[in-house]
């Protein structure tokens, strides 16, 4: 099973119109559109599709997060964060279009995000990231893109997995989250493919 992208190569920059930031003083808002995204060679048993799309580079503590005069070094532990979890999507379903399941940032986040007939899309995240958040605070489901510190030392990778299944839909409600996703596949998943997108909103890190 192949997974590919028109948006970016494997391997090789997002660009800044599918992160939910980009570059600006230090930071501004970005299109947080959803990248496209096409398979093909899935097994032939498949009855349904998950996507999923995790940075495993996130900083474990926030201490320096943001912080000016301040870097978050590079050797941080770090820990994932979740930018998209879509599942039952249809074995017929073999592409995305760019800006498909998002299209703009949306304050308190997607509540029916947009995807193929039949999926269910988990929260993301950008959840606990603006809980308290007067402004922004709220539940994130679907596609919410790339905005990692500003002034982080180390570049984020963005992993999209695509996964095969055995069952044409998961037992899964909207909202929900990764660990309930990775249950309900136990057992389940055929196949996987993935595509590595790299992001930094840094401008002394590369990519």
């Amino acid at each position: 099973m192949h997974l590919r992208s028109d948006s970016f190569d494997n391997g090789q920059p997002i660009p800044a119109e599918f992160a939910f930031g980009q570059r600006g003083d230090p930071v501004a808002l970005s299109d947080n559109r959803s990248p496209h995204l096409a398979w093909q060679n899935a097994p032939s048993a498949t009855r349904s599709f998950v996507l999923t799309c995790i940075d495993p580079d996130v900083p474990s503590r926030g201490d320096d997060v943001n912080q000016p005069g301040r870097t978050v070094p590079a050797d941080l532990p770090r820990v994932e964060f979740v930018h998209w979890l879509m599942a039952n999507i249809p074995a017929e379903c073999g592409e995305l279009a760019a800006g498909a399941c998002s299209d703009g940032i949306t304050a308190r986040g997607k509540r029916a995000p947009f995807g193929p007939p039949g999926s269910v899309q988990g929260v993301n995240d950008y959840t606990g990231w603006f809980a308290g958040d007067a402004e922004m605070g709220g539940e994130y489901r679907g596609y919410d893109g790339p905005c990692p510190p500003w002034n982080d030392a180390r570049l984020h990778h963005y992993h999209f997995k695509l996964h095969a299944l055995d069952v044409a839909a998961l037992p899964l409600a909207g909202g929900f989250s990764l660990a309930e996703l990775r249950a309900a596949m136990a057992g389940h998943v055929l196949a996987e493919a993935e595509l590595v997108g790299s992001y930094s909103l840094n401008p002394a890190v590369a990519g």
